[in-house]
């Protein structure tokens, strides 16, 4: 009797394997098997590729759809070669067991959104919390979970592979990737424009999955491993010193700064930048307020706009993995003297937050203010003013907002506060129309307007204790269904000016103006000017009176506008050698969730 074929995998793909013919499932070959789930990535995950594709490329004619049945069987062929450079059969399945989930929601995100799939967006997939789990959760998205990323894996699992000797092996794969490489050829041949079309339209590939899926998560992994903090943080700027406006002698008061993140604000919808609808009632009243209306964000994702808003890198140097190693302006701060917390009603700092206090408000702080989700952001001004009425020295308290954080918008500000109407009250933004999606989103906006009045207000209730300022800037902006796509986190050099234009807003009591020489006329002339989150570094070291070699006038948004120009760090400063801060030199909340 004949024998059965000897495997080309001893360890993988021994005949005693369980891939045999008893599979629910049964594959000839390896190739047939990747075949088969490349063809069912490209029918199932693809539907937003396809019809931006066709928008691109179809124009009615026959030569049109050639085009894309070739570019079907292009990227057939090349899902499946990709397949087939994993060794072993059980390997192969484990592969493809592990995709499906991903691409599931990859596909979600493109299909609901309009977002294609980056290294950021992997990111931003990887780090949500449970908060915003439960916020993105939606009947839709149960079913991609399910039925796109769940269901499959049981026929992977009841599928099985036949063992093949090492020569059938050799020639299955010889025939399949020449053949490949000739319709490849062929292909590109008869329709070199298009596919060169196709090769630099970034935005094209990144909604095809699970190719961008897969080189996103790689990314990710690679940056997550080689980025891991490491013991001691360097300090680059130097030790950092005090100008001689600081401290209460200067001036008979300490200093109080409030810096409020915003959560997904965009510069197009607040009034106070040109808006037509009224988002910024009470802001708009206040004479000394100004408004920056040029400044864009370092990233499109909160896990990365917050890390590089607060380094010194600038957006084109930044990496996660160098900012984690190295002191941000808030260490620099705290440092310098000055008592630095976090005060966090989001996902958390990122990472921004871990050398110095840092105080989460959570559902458990306010019945009246929480729901099962989030808490509305009025929780941050509770039992501060008495708390700061019993504090001294100079103070930069940084308040994370939720702001107007996605896609549930309708949950982000109090009934009481609904000023436009109709509203999207769900969070599957498809189903709403444009005008209730923008009307929600206005809505949280208004609510933000109205919580920087009252810590305006607040600070100017405290200005016989201390010389304050407010500064206001967001982490990064959102779509609200322009050209089909919603949220944010599109990669950063083919996002809209949606979801990277901010806003950034100042105000200071008369005590610290009078202080520090503030030319009023001269912001108002500075306010148009273009800005971006490279220069919060220097802005905040300027306003609280803090230097360190690093500081850059040039970069120091109210520099111009104040009495000393800036002034920049003297030689002997420059000359210092640099130390090392350890996580433990400063002051860390012991209770991260503990109330104020």
């Amino acid at each position: 009797m004949p024998q059965v074929p000897a495997s080309s995998d001893p360890v993988h793909d021994a005949p005693n394997d369980g891939e045999g013919r008893g599979g629910f499932w049964h594959f000839r070959s390896p190739v047939t098997f990747a075949l088969t789930v490349a063809g069912f990535f490209l029918a199932t995950f693809n539907m937003r590729f396809w019809q931006e594709t066709a928008a691109v490329f179809w124009q009615g004619r026959l030569a049109d759809l050639l085009f894309l049945v070739l570019l079907l069987l292009v990227l057939l062929f090349g899902y499946a070669a990709a397949l087939l450079l994993v060794p072993g059969r059980r390997l192969l399945k484990g592969v493809v067991v592990f995709l499906f989930p991903v691409c599931s929601m990859a596909s979600f995100c493109a299909d609901s959104f309009g977002l294609a799939i980056d290294q950021e967006m992997i990111r931003s997939l990887m780090e949500t919390d449970r908060r915003e789990a439960v916020g993105l959760f939606s009947p839709r998205l149960l079913f991609y979970a399910i039925g796109f990323g769940v269901l499959p894996l049981f026929l992977v699992g009841r599928a099985s592979i036949a063992p093949m000797s090492p020569g059938r092996h050799l020639r299955h794969r010889a025939a399949f990737f020449g053949g490949g490489l000739a319709l490849a050829a062929l292909a590109w041949q008869a329709f070199p424009s298009h596919f060169e079309t196709l090769q630099r339209s970034a935005h094209l590939r990144y909604l095809s999955v699970p190719g961008a899926a897969i080189d996103g998560t790689a990314r990710f992994a690679a940056e997550t491993i080689a980025g891991r903090p490491a013991e001691d943080i360097a300090e680059p700027g130097g030790q950092p010193y005090r100008l001689t406006q600081a401290g209460p002698a200067a001036g008979g008061k300490p200093l109080l700064m409030f810096l409020v993140v915003g959560e997904t604000a965009r510069h197009a919808n607040f009034q106070l930048g040109g808006y037509a609808r009224p988002t910024n009632p009470r802001l708009s009243r206040i004479a000394s307020l100004h408004y920056f209306s040029h400044v864009v964000s370092c990233g499109t994702t909160t896990a990365i706009s917050l890390p590089c808003m607060f380094s010194h890198l600038g957006r084109e140097e930044f990496s996660l993995a160098q900012a984690r190693r190295q002191a941000n302006v808030l260490d620099t701060l705290a440092k310098a003297g000055i008592r630095v917390e976090w005060r966090d009603n989001n996902a958390g700092s990122k990472g921004v937050s871990a050398r110095i206090k840092t105080i989460e408000f959570r559902q458990r702080d306010s019945a009246a203010l929480c729901d099962a989700e989030s808490c509305l952001d009025e929780i941050l001004l509770h039992g501060l003013e008495r708390e700061l009425r019993q504090s001294a020295g100079d103070m930069l308290l940084a308040f994370h907002q939720m702001g107007s954080h996605g896609p549930a918008y309708y949950k982000r500000y109090p009934r009481t506060m609904e000023t436009f109407t109709p509203t999207c009250r769900t969070n599957e933004l498809p189903r709403c129309s444009l005008e209730e999606v923008r009307n929600a989103y206005d809505n949280t906006i208004v609510y933000t307007d109205w919580l920087l009045a009252e810590k305006i207000a607040l600070l100017e209730r405290l200005s016989d204790r201390f010389d304050t300022l407010l500064l206001y800037v967001s982490d990064h902006g959102e779509s609200l269904g322009e050209n089909g796509i919603h949220l944010h986190g599109a990669t950063y050099a083919l996002a809209p000016e949606e979801q990277k234009r901010i806003p950034f807003i100042l105000w200071m009591s008369d005590g610290y103006r009078e202080r520090f020489g503030m030319d009023v006329a001269c912001l108002r002339r500075q306010s148009p000017n273009r800005y971006s989150h490279d220069n919060l570094y220097h802005t905040l070291q300027g306003a609280m009176a803090t230097r360190n070699r690093l500081y850059r006038p040039e970069l120091d948004m109210l520099a111009a506008c104040r009495r000393d120009g800036g002034q920049a760090p003297s030689e002997p400063m420059a000359s210092m050698t640099t130390p090392q801060l350890r996580p433990d030199h400063l002051s860390v909340a012991p209770d991260a969730g503990g109330k104020d």
